[in-house]
């Protein structure tokens, strides 16, 4: 099913005194941003990690047994939010276990930590990847400063091998000079090669820009032949309603498609006793059919839910 453009975002409060939504406005941008910069006092004297050293690939010592040429397969996209600890081992029992998002033959993460103190410094994908029995790739922004952590990043995991991984680190900075990083991997299944891409976008950029860092991924695709099969998935954080029509509109222009409605919730955050429901995560497809789909909203580890799609691969043709 094609997505509609012109579909209408539920960004939305569900509050009816307009001080209130102006408040809770600037409330939701706090929250979703977060602090912009760490306090130097009691902040861990950590090496700044080289760019050289931002992209991780890898597989678990033992890969699981799949089919080598399925006729569909299940994806996933979720931004975890750096979970680490119990709510990471309760994430990997959901992917092994749960009803809607368990056996994802690719699964796209965001905000996900290799060496940060708040989880441990344990690297999270690697630790998905051993359990799951799949092979991964990770990738990380640029840190600012040398007293900073390495910053979170994006993870792609498989159950059939990845080449010619590629980290592209989107253009315009956000606060700080902070950057947001992609990445993408070949997956050849069953002699069927697909592009996949994990991103996560820049929440506190002009639309404009935002669009652009879409269009960074794009160029990216663009080099491979336009007949091969790709998935773009993650969290494009588009959170304001003309953000959400321009990234529909922007995709279905390059022939993708999508079954998730413009107007589906994917982020749930409560500010002041009001819950703030944004359409923040996406999965699109091009020469892939959607066979099923849903956003698993019983998964609460994060403030974003869990996306997922099972698809089939188009016998034959270029994509059109």
């Amino acid at each position: 099913m094609q997505q509609n453009p012109g579909e209408l975002t539920d960004t939305k409060a569900e509050i009816r005194h307009p001080q209130l939504k102006v408040l809770l406005q600037f409330s939701l941008l706090a929250l979703l941003c977060g602090p912009l910069f760490y306090a130097t006092t009691g902040f861990p004297q950590v090496s700044r990690t080289p760019d050289s050293e931002l992209l991780e690939k890898g597989r678990a010592p033992r890969i699981a047994t799949v089919p080598k040429a399925p006729a569909d397969i299940k994806v996933v996209s979720y931004n975890i939010r750096w979970r680490g600890g119990e709510e990471l081992d309760k994430l990997i029992k959901l992917l092994k276990h749960d009803s809607e998002i368990a056996g994802a033959s690719i699964i796209g993460l965001q905000e996900v930590d290799r060496n940060k103190q708040r989880t441990g410094n344990l690297n999270t994908v690697k630790s998905i990847a051993e359990k799951l029995g799949q092979y991964y790739a990770w990738t990380a922004p640029p840190t600012q400063t040398a007293e900073m952590e390495e910053e979170t990043g994006v993870a792609i995991l498989s159950s059939y091998p990845l080449t010619d991984v590629h980290r592209i680190v989107l253009p315009h900075p956000g606060p700080g000079g902070r950057r947001r990083v992609a990445i993408g991997a070949t997956v050849g299944i069953g002699g069927t090669p697909l592009r996949i891409y994990s991103v996560h976008s820049e929440n506190r950029i002009p639309v404009d820009e935002k669009i652009e860092q879409t269009k960074a991924v794009l160029e990216d695709l663009a080099r491979y032949p336009t007949q091969m099969r790709a998935i773009i998935l993650g969290d494009l954080n588009t959170w304001e309603p003309n953000a959400v029509k321009r990234t529909s509109e922007l995709f279905v222009r390059e022939n993708f498609t999508t079954p998730f409605a413009n107007g589906k919730s994917t982020f749930l955050r409560t500010v002041l006793v009001v819950p703030i429901r944004l359409k923040l995560d996406w999965i699109w497809l091009r020469g892939l059919e959607p066979t099923s789909h849903g956003i698993d909203k019983k998964v609460g580890l994060s403030d974003h839910w869990p996306l997922w799609i099972v698809v089939r691969l188009k016998s034959s043709g270029a994509v059109k």
